[in-house]
């Protein structure tokens, strides 16, 4: 089966972000996400989900290599100074490229 380049942009971050980060994502043409709830540590210390306050999110978002690399960089600029925040990109391949 042929697949269709794309990539996955994985941004990890706080939870208090995830209002601006789906706008942001809309913002910048994505047509659509993945959002879940996760646990972790580093160096600004453990989130282990126990309050509101403490909570961590994974958002996933396939789509084209420049909406991928304009969305991340306005992520890192607009957060990154004042929010624990992760993110990454890998190469995936679609079976239905009109959907990213």
């Amino acid at each position: 089966m042929q697949t269709h380049a794309k990539k996955l942009l994985v941004i990890i971050g706080e939870a208090a972000l995830e209002k601006k980060l789906i706008r942001d994502a809309r913002t910048f043409g994505v047509h659509g996400y993945t959002i879940t709830d996760v646990r972790g540590g580093g160096e600004r210390g453990e989130r282990e989900a126990r309050w509101e306050a403490d909570r961590s999110i994974e958002m996933k978002v396939i789509c084209d290599e420049a909406v991928a690399g304009r969305l991340a960089q306005h992520v890192l600029a607009s957060y990154a100074p004042n929010y624990a925040l992760t993110l990454f990109t890998t190469d995936v391949g679609v079976f239905r490229p009109q959907k990213f």
